[in-house]
């Protein structure tokens, strides 16, 4: 496949948080999954990464993957799998929760009822 090919690939946009692995490098950091899809992902987060640069990723229901990164944009960056993943697997809710469980991230007030006055004649 030619990569303008490879890009019409279908992509899940969502936002959740997983845990990155750099090769070579000691401990875990925490990013954004902005979009999914079988064969990649984007990330955003204050990691370093350089093109090229193996990584691992570990996601919901799916565990460990590894991957290498593909392009870097300012604090986001592709990754592409060396295995392709189910993305549905990842968007599965916790065991424990279904999907009604989850509540929006932010939830408006509700608007106060309006008072009841009289009416002003103009």
């Amino acid at each position: 496949m030619t990569e303008p090919d490879h890009r019409q690939v279908g992509r899940d946009s969502l936002f959740m948080m997983a845990d990155l692995r750099l090769d070579g490098q000691d401990g875990d950091y925490r990013v954004r999954v902005r979009n999914l899809s079988a064969g990649g992902m984007m990330a955003e987060g204050s990691v370093r990464v350089a093109n090229g640069m193996r990584v691992d990723i570990r996601l919901r229901h799916v565990g460990w993957v590894a991957g290498t990164v593909a392009w870097i944009q300012d604090s986001r960056f592709g990754i592409a799998f060396v295995e392709p993943i189910d993305p549905k697997l990842v968007r599965e809710p916790v065991q424990g929760q279904s999907a009604d469980d989850y509540a929006p991230r932010y939830v408006r007030p509700p608007l106060a009822p309006p008072e009841s006055k009289p009416l002003r004649k103009l």
